[in-house]
């Protein structure tokens, strides 16, 4: 069966609405907003909006609501040219919503949100055939039996999985970690997982020799990966303005994504993926900011990584 999408993604979908201040409040002090507004957001959905931005074909699993945030979560998708005909509906069903306030002075954000009404996709809703269609399946954490369901269908198929794991002790994870051929975690994730204080140790720990790769990213300091069972690189972060560091990791997800199925080695995927996150650190919000595939290019002609003293 030829594969119809690039990427199927299976995970979580957000909205987002964003508050700028001048620095993030101290406790019991009133603090001006000067600028809000509201995207769409989420670990998957972010991811393939990254990767359709870059040229990729992308469709999306998971489960909705007829609700105004469902509405926006599909029209926003679809919008970008992802393909949401595999979204499954349930009345009660809603995405994650998120209030993230962004310190404009260092560009980073805290983002307070809540799963009510977030439905996973149980492994019995996901069919064989749809998992077939695409080249690469990604997956993150709140995917649950789901995503392991539906990483163990995609690996019967020869098809690779990329996964974006924030909580590790989530439904699921302890089973579904081991069976991630591209698995892409923070820094943090990563020593709570592997008990490691240096994220090249922390790779060392992840890696396996079945494991395609295993890539630490740890921000403005660059990430750290291996693939399978060779020895850990380091590539350094791209130097930019940042102004607003939200979705940076999950683009990075997405961009990887995208170069896995498009057959490129995982050395040019961690270049790509670095210079489409540094890219959107740039813009303000979680996707206004993901670049497209030229601005990408231009930006990779002319930039260098430079590594963080």
């Amino acid at each position: 069966m030829s594969a119809q999408w690039d990427i199927l993604g299976l995970g979580v979908a957000a909205v987002d609405d964003l508050f700028y201040v001048e620095r993030f409040p101290r406790p019991n002090t009133k603090t001006p907003i000067q600028g809000q507004e509201r995207q769409g957001g989420g670990l998957t959905g972010t991811a393939l909006v990254a990767a359709a931005r870059l040229g990729a074909r992308t469709a999306y699993l998971a489960i909705l609501g007829d609700d105004a945030l469902s509405r926006f979560v599909l029209e926003g998708l679809e919008r970008e040219g992802v393909d949401c005909s595999p979204v499954l509906r349930h009345p009660d069903a809603r995405p994650v919503y998120a209030v993230v306030i962004v310190d404009r002075t260092s560009g980073e954000r805290t983002i307070f949100y809540t799963t009510a009404g977030y439905m996973p996709v149980p492994p019995e809703r996901i069919d064989a055939q749809l998992i077939r269609r695409c080249r690469v399946l990604f997956v993150d954490y709140t995917a649950g039996e789901g995503g392991l369901h539906a990483t163990l269908l995609a690996h019967r198929y020869g098809i690779p999985v990329v996964a974006d794991i924030e909580q590790e002790r989530a439904p699921a994870m302890a089973e579904l970690i081991p069976q991630v051929d591209h698995l892409i975690v923070d820094v943090e994730t990563a020593a709570r997982i592997t008990g490691e204080t240096q994220p090249q140790r922390m790779v060392r720990a992840l890696a396996r020799p079945e494991r395609a790769c295993c890539v630490v990213t740890a921000g403005e300091k660059g990430c750290w990966y291996a693939e399978r069972d060779a020895a850990v690189q380091h590539f350094p972060a791209y130097r930019v303005e940042v102004v607003d560091t939200t979705g940076c990791g999950d683009v990075f997800h997405g961009a990887y994504a995208a170069c896995i199925a498009r057959g490129e080695p995982v050395a040019r995927a961690i270049q790509v993926a670095s210079a489409t996150a540094a890219l959107k650190a740039t813009r303000p919000g979680g996707r206004s900011g993901i670049p497209t595939w030229p601005a990408v290019e231009a930006f990779l002609n002319s930039a260098v990584p430079v590594p963080r003293e």
